[in-house]
């Protein structure tokens, strides 16, 4: 195949990625909590075969996830959250420990603060916060410390993020740290509030635009090439 060809079937590659990313940004614009993500490209050189020349190759298969903060929105929502500066939240999931900035909970039937999947939300030792059992009043000072009917029963975990590079990005608003985590010190929580996600539509549908013509005139190189060869092979064998 030809040295074009191979040069621009990597960068279409990673122009069809960069679309299902930002496909996923705009469907998640409304989502609690939502960090938006990028494709970063990189360049590398390929040896050719035993000429001791080399072919730039684009390589579009890094992540990025956007920390930025986003708006609040006041729910009043007895178990709603949102973290006002830095850090994540700390759920318990089957895969292990995961980091979040969604804030919506409630308890289930063991008393336990979970999310909407029925993840338990973790304390700042990172174990499950359990609400007693006929407790009339739950509040949530801005410190996490977590109380019923007036009496402290723990204090919600708020965790420093990794570095970004490092944070994986799972299913919906969950992240993989990548490894350890320490507990911040002085974290500020916002109760009855929800975060809200940190993407702009018009911003991403403009990139997802910018993507496509990309993408076409990538497309109409590979076009050109496969009628230049198709010429060369006609014109040899004749």
């Amino acid at each position: 195949m030809d040295n074009a060809i191979y040069a621009a079937l990597t960068r279409q590659s990673g122009l069809m990625r960069e679309m299902r990313t930002v496909a996923n940004n705009i469907a998640n614009a409304n989502t609690t909590g939502f960090r938006r993500e990028g494709v970063v490209f990189s360049e590398y050189m390929v040896a050719l075969d035993g000429r001791g020349e080399t072919l730039a190759m684009a390589n579009g298969r890094g992540r990025m996830v956007d920390l930025a903060p986003a708006g609040m929105t006041q729910t009043n929502g007895r178990y709603d959250m949102a973290i006002d500066g830095d850090g994540f939240l700390m759920v318990q999931t089957p895969q292990g420990n995961r980091l979040t900035r969604a804030g919506a909970f409630l308890t289930n039937a063991e008393g336990e603060l979970v999310n909407p999947d029925g993840h338990p939300l973790l304390d700042d030792g990172q174990a499950p916060i359990v609400i007693p059992a006929g407790a009339r009043s739950v509040g949530i000072g801005t410190d996490g410390t977590i109380s019923a009917d007036g009496d402290p029963i723990g204090r919600i975990g708020v965790f420093a993020g990794p570095d970004p590079a490092k944070l994986r990005h799972e299913a919906g608003t969950l992240f993989d740290p990548g490894g350890g985590v320490e507990a911040l010190e002085n974290p500020v929580l916002r109760h009855g509030f929800l975060e809200d996600s940190n993407v702009d539509p018009v911003l991403e549908v403009a990139r997802m635009i910018e993507i496509q013509r990309a993408y076409q005139l990538g497309q109409g190189l590979l076009d050109q090439e496969d009628q230049r060869i198709r010429q060369t092979i006609s014109s040899l064998t004749r």
